[in-house]
């Protein structure tokens, strides 16, 4: 069965892309996160050195106002791509569950080619047989 087995290597390479996408994205969100809490420190430390945390004040530093922006932009981008990772892993779970099947099924079409392999077999060896009752 040619095309059973097309069709595993198929799925299987579907459900290694789907794993690979969720790989990516958990290693996205990881370093977003790492960005993010870098940003925390170094606002927090600008605004210590400068002794000024109101944003709205005339004289926040105007590094610790641009490290702020930055770091609400990879929190709205860090939500973002938690939704994405959530519709991967969903999408990596039903590849999974595609290619299982189709093992499942690849499997029992070997079995079944087996069975008819053995019945073929076993004619053959019970025709000589049947011929020498005859004779």
């Amino acid at each position: 069965m040619k095309s059973r087995d097309t069709l595993v290597r198929l799925k299987r390479f579907q459900a290694e892309e789907k794993r690979r996408r969720v790989v990516q994205l958990n290693t996205m969100i990881a370093e977003f996160t790492r960005m993010s809490n870098d940003l925390d420190r170094e606002i927090s430390h600008e605004e210590q050195r400068a002794n000024i945390s109101d944003p709205n004040h005339f004289a926040y530093p105007t590094y610790a106002r641009a490290a702020r922006a930055r770091r609400d932009n990879i929190v709205a981008s860090l939500n973002e791509l938690r939704g994405q990772l959530e519709e991967a892993e969903a999408q990596f779970k039903e590849a999974g569950e595609e290619l299982a099947k189709a093992q499942s099924q690849e499997a029992r079409d070997r079995g079944a080619e087996r069975m008819i392999d053995v019945m073929v077999e076993r004619r053959q060896t019970e025709m000589p047989h049947a011929f020498r009752r005859g004779v």
